[in-house]
């Protein structure tokens, strides 16, 4: 019976010395990463970068993009977006546990807000500080903008690959139409590129993009946002 009570006295002071070090952890990387906010706010404000992202001549409002582009975009990318204020604690959670098995900062659980926030106030390097730098700039967003306005900035700044910069650039660069005359399929293989430009662009390897757009129509058939039905009549009519 001694021993037993040794073991769970150790575990529970292992527990709390875990607790405490990731206390510690968070409060310092969240110091850092409002400073570097703030830094970032200094320099250009929120207001500002955004007037400047609106005023560029290949700029897409919501309104000309089709619903099933901004289904297909939501549901690969963050499904709760309309739901959530910025930060998705559920994304985040799975992302700690798939890091952890990794061994390695494999996956962010970043929001559609917070991926606009990297694109607009910081670099893409993958540091502690700058995911807590996300989070406070992101609740920020999620208080100045509407879900739509916010959809609009994340597109029209994203990275598509080959050079195009927002979907009115990846449209017309890829298929020579703008964003509201892509077919559904075009839609979906457009939605899946963000995630890795480089390896889905349609220009680097026309086969990988194919199998990340139906990864796209898969997500979208699981969100409930299409059946699986009307999914494999997309791909078969791109295939014609």
């Amino acid at each position: 019976m001694k021993k037993k009570h040794w073991i769970r006295k150790i575990i529970g002071i292992m527990f709390l010395l875990l607790l405490c070090a990731g206390v510690t952890a968070v409060t310092f990387f969240g110091v850092k990463g409002y400073r570097m906010y703030q830094e970032a706010l200094a320099q250009k404000s929120m207001e500002e970068r955004v007037a400047e992202i609106r005023n560029d001549k290949d700029f897409i409002t919501y309104d000309e993009m089709s619903e099933f582009y901004i289904d297909a975009v939501i549901s690969v990318e963050d499904h709760r977006f309309m739901n959530h204020g910025g930060i998705d604690p559920i994304a985040i959670c799975r992302a700690v546990f798939n890091d952890i098995k990794a061994g390695r900062f494999k996956e962010g659980g970043s929001t559609i807000t917070q991926q606009i926030a990297k694109n607009m106030l910081f670099t893409q390097e993958k540091k502690m500080e700058r995911k807590a730098a996300e989070v406070f700039a992101a609740l920020d967003i999620e208080k100045l903008y509407s879900k739509e306005e916010i959809f609009e900035l994340y597109v029209n700044t994203a990275y598509f690959g080959s050079g195009h910069y927002g979907i009115g650039e990846a449209a017309a660069g890829y298929f020579d139409k703008s964003p509201s005359e892509l077919t559904d399929y075009e839609s979906a293989m457009l939605a899946g590129v963000p995630n890795a430009p480089s390896a889905y662009s349609p220009d680097v390897n026309a086969e990988l993009a194919a199998r990340r757009a139906e990864q796209v129509l898969g997500s979208m058939v699981d969100n409930e946002l299409i059946t699986q039905t009307e999914s494999e009549g997309i791909q078969e009519v791109s295939a014609n």
